[in-house]
């Protein structure tokens, strides 16, 4: 949905669709993170025939086209199908509605939450954990005192990643929730507006306010790790 040219400046960011799209990426964050955590531990230190297509799985999300899985969830969730029908009459709407934004969300940024923490649990030292053991150390508090420090790092780098892509993402979004002020126009699709509607002045201060973000927040997440890694 094109937007017309806005003339005043106070209109030249679009304070609600960021607003929107720090909601959407706090919460995905906050969903996703628990149960990816749980994956991405049972991954590091479980080997099972099939393990691959797990992974495979894990990884789609990152070489399949946004708008390809953003089409499959509105024909999942939307009101022609069988579960959206069925939703519908529990009374919960996906399509077109930010709690689809989020499930969207949490389905898309799997990749960007498991792996990094997939690979700072393999990194752990095996011996860590089973002299924790013998010393008599539960499963939770060798996991809570020594494998979750250990793997910090690589924890805050997937929690930084997952939030700032979440700001950032358009397909999937665009595809499950289109263009509705308030409820699912997010950052990145308000900008995509704004250049339909050549206010190209506009979609310049918010694309480089979704630049500098971005930016500054990967580049905090490095100096934090680069940090945590010199005092261990």
């Amino acid at each position: 949905m094109a937007l017309p040219c806005l003339d005043s400046q106070e209109n030249i960011i679009d304070w609600q669709a960021l607003s929107l799209s720090l909601q959407l990426a706090a919460v995905t964050l906050a969903l996703l993170l628990p149960p990816g955590m749980l994956l991405a531990r049972w991954l590091a230190y479980t080997e099972f025939k099939g393990k691959y297509l797990i992974e495979a799985l894990v990884v789609l999300p990152l070489v399949l086209p946004p708008t390809v899985l953003g089409y499959y969830l509105l024909v999942s969730f939307g009101a022609a199908s069988p579960l959206g029908q069925w939703l519908s009459q529990q009374g919960i709407q996906l399509a077109f509605h930010f709690s689809g934004l989020v499930v969207a969300s949490v389905l898309f940024n799997i990749p960007f939450l498991v792996q990094p923490i997939q690979r700072a649990f393999e990194a752990i030292p095996a011996n860590l954990g089973e002299a924790a053991a013998v010393s008599g150390l539960n499963a939770w508090r060798i996991f809570w005192r020594i494998e979750l420090p250990l793997a910090w790092p690589g924890v805050l780098s997937a929690m930084v990643l997952t939030f700032v892509h979440t700001l950032g993402e358009f397909g999937v979004v665009l595809m499950m929730g289109g263009s509705i002020p308030g409820e699912t126009r997010t950052l990145a699709i308000s900008i995509y507006d704004r250049v339909q509607a050549f206010d190209f002045e506009s979609a310049d201060r918010m694309a480089l306010l979704l630049l500098l973000f971005s930016l500054l927040a990967v580049a905090a997440s490095f100096f934090a790790t680069a940090r945590l890694g010199r005092r261990r």
